[in-house]
C-alpha cells in the first residue's frame, strides 16, 4: 500500500493534521468543498497562547488583540480573573486558516478546494490509503463509516460591532440561564475598533438568534452597543459530546476536530483540542505506515492527554448550567471574597484545568508565595 492520506476538511484542525503528515513525507491531500477556505467566518477566535504554541502554528500575522483575563458576570455579581501576563490572543480566523493552508502546502501537502467528496470516493480513498475526517460537527466521513452520532450541540450566534475599545485586555462573560442556558454570552474586544458580541445555548434550549436578540437588549450590553453599527453576524453549531469512535481501524479512518467532538465542553472552543488531536493522529498514521503499529494508538493517545481535562470542563459546565442564576451569583461572590480570581490569574490555564493544579504545586514546590493575593 502506498503511503497516502486523504484529509477531508480544510479547517484549522484538518490543515494542522495535513502539515504534520506531509512533514513525515506522506502523500497528503486535503479536500474541502468550499472554494475559499475560512469563509464564511462563523466561529470566534479567542485562543490561548499556550495552546497556540503547543500546536505550532505561525499565527502572529493573524493576531488582532491580546487578552489578559476575563470578567465573569452572573446573578448581579462579578468575578474578575486577570493575569499579569498575556493569556490569549484574538485571531482573525480567515487569516489563521490561510496561514495553516500555506504551512501545509510548504510541507508538501496538496490542497484541493471546491470539491465535495462522495461516499464512493471515500471508500476508494480508504481502500488505497488512510482517510482523516476533519469535516466539522456534521461529519459526512463519520456518518459514512458508521462512527456514531454526536448527541449534544451548542448553537451560537455572534455579531461584530464598530465600537472604540479603550480597554482591550478583558473579555466579559455573562451567565444567564433564562437566555443562554447551556453556555453563556460574551463581549470580546476583537481589535481597537471592533467588539464581538455573542451567545451560545444548548441545542435543546431553542433558537440562538432569538436568544442573541434578548441578550443584546439587556444591560449592560445594550448600553455598550448603543447605536453602533453591526458589521457582520453569523451562526454556528458546536459539538458537545464525543463520537462513539474516533478511529475505524478496519477501514483506516480517523476523525479529528469537531468531526470527532474534540472541544472544551465548558466553552465550546475546539481549535486547540482538535489541532492537538490532529498532531496525535498524524503520529499514529506515520507509525502505522513505518512500523505497522495500530491506528488505535491515536484514540489511546488522545484519551491519555485530554479526557481528564474534558471531564473537568464537563463538570464546570454542568455546574453553571444547573445551579441557576442566583446560585451562580452567590458562587462568584464567595470566590471573590476568597480572592479566587487572583488565584486563577496566577495559576490558571483556559484549556487544561489539570494544569492549574500542576502550576500550583510547582509554585509551592519552588517555595513561591502561593496566597490568593
Amino acid at each position: 500500500m502506498e503511503s497516502k492520506v486523504s484529509v477531508i476538511g480544510g479547517g484549522t484542525a484538518g490543515l494542522v493534521t495535513a502539515r504534520k503528515l506531509a512533514s513525515f513525507g506522506l502523500e497528503t491531500t486535503v479536500y474541502d468543498q468550499k472554494k475559499i477556505l475560512g469563509e464564511p467566518v462563523r466561529a470566534s477566535g479567542i485562543l490561548s497562547i499556550r495552546g497556540l504554541e503547543k500546536i505550532g502554528i505561525g499565527y502572529a500575522k493573524a493576531v488582532t488583540n491580546t487578552l489578559y483575563g476575563a470578567t465573569i458576570h452572573a446573578g448581579g455579581e462579578s468575578l474578575k480573573v486577570e493575569s499579569d501576563d498575556a493569556v490569549a490572543h484574538v485571531l482573525d480566523r480567515k487569516q489563521l486558516n490561510d496561514i495553516c493552508h500555506d504551512e501545509a502546502v510548504a510541507e508538501g501537502a496538496e490542497v484541493i478546494l471546491g470539491r465535495r467528496i462522495t461516499g464512493k470516493e471515500l471508500d476508494g480513498m480508504a481502500a488505497n490509503g488512510i482517510v482523516v475526517g476533519a469535516d466539522g460537527a456534521v461529519s459526512e466521513v463519520a456518518r459514512h463509516f458508521g462512527m456514531g452520532r454526536i448527541k449534544r450541540y451548542v448553537l451560537t450566534y455572534k455579531a461584530e460591532y464598530n465600537i472604540r475599545n479603550d480597554n482591550r485586555r478583558i473579555v466579559d462573560l455573562f451567565f444567564d440561564n433564562k437566555i443562554s442556558k447551556g453556555l453563556f454570552g460574551w463581549m470580546c474586544p476583537n481589535s481597537e475598533d471592533i467588539l464581538e458580541v455573542g451567545i451560545g445555548i444548548d441545542s435543546s434550549s431553542g433558537n440562538a438568534m432569538s436568544a442573541f436578540s434578548k441578550f443584546i437588549s439587556r444591560k449592560p450590553i445594550s448600553e455598550v452597543l448603543g447605536n453602533s453599527k453591526r458589521i457582520s453576524e453569523g451562526a454556528s453549531m458546536i459539538p458537545l459530546s464525543r463520537r462513539k469512535s474516533i478511529v475505524n481501524a478496519k477501514q483506516r479512518v480517523l476523525l479529528v476536530g469537531d468531526a470527532a467532538g474534540q472541544v472544551k465542553p465548558s466553552t465550546g472552543g475546539g481549535i486547540i483540542y482538535g489541532s492537538s488531536a490532529g498532531l496525535m493522529a498524524a503520529n499514529a498514521i506515520k507509525d502505522y505506515y513505518a512500523d505497522g503499529k495500530k491506528l488505535g494508538a491515536y484514540d489511546k493517545m488522545y484519551r491519555k492527554n485530554f479526557m481528564l481535562d474534558t471531564w473537568m470542563h464537563s463538570m464546570v459546565r454542568g455546574f453553571y448550567s444547573g445551579v441557576g442564576d442566583k446560585g451562580m451569583g452567590l458562587t462568584l461572590k464567595v470566590l471573590e471574597n476568597l480572592r479566587f480570581g487572583n488565584f486563577l490569574g496566577r495559576y490558571g490555564d483556559m484549556d487544561m484545568p489539570t494544569q492549574i493544579i500542576r502550576n500550583f504545586l510547582d509554585a509551592k514546590g519552588n517555595g513561591q508565595e502561593i496566597s490568593p493575593g
